[in-house]
């Protein structure tokens, strides 16, 4: 396996894709990790980590959608725009530095990753 922290930057920078095009922040970093895993250190983790994240913030906006009508909706999909665009950017810093990640809210959906709360 060979380390390759700019890779794994990447990979967690590509979650902004999904503000772009409304769904690539979750594609390239499955497809990242898939290809990936095998041959990156710590890319499995930091890919668990992404992904359950990613399909957390996806299942809170489905949830937030019928809240809109008593208001308390849009105000959860704020918030999540904000963990959106905040915590990847934050992670991929963190990635770079060879320190934690860090993703709240995530649910453990792509197996018990250390990542989905520390690595």
């Amino acid at each position: 396996m060979r380390k390759d922290n700019q890779l794994v930057v990447v990979t967690h920078i590509c979650q902004l894709l999904t503000f772009v095009t409304g769904f690539g922040g979750l594609i390239v970093p499955l497809i990242l990790w898939l290809t990936q895993k095998e041959k990156v250190e710590n890319m499995d983790e930091h890919g668990r980590a992404i992904l359950n994240f990613q399909v957390s913030l996806i299942i809170y906006s489905i949830i937030s959608i019928p809240l809109i009508f008593i208001l308390v909706g849009f105000v959860m999909l704020g918030l999540i725009a904000i963990l959106g665009i905040v915590f990847p950017i934050v992670n991929a810093v963190n990635a770079s530095n060879g320190r934690e990640i860090y993703y709240p809210l995530s649910l453990p959906l792509f197996g018990d990753s250390r990542a989905s709360t520390f690595i």
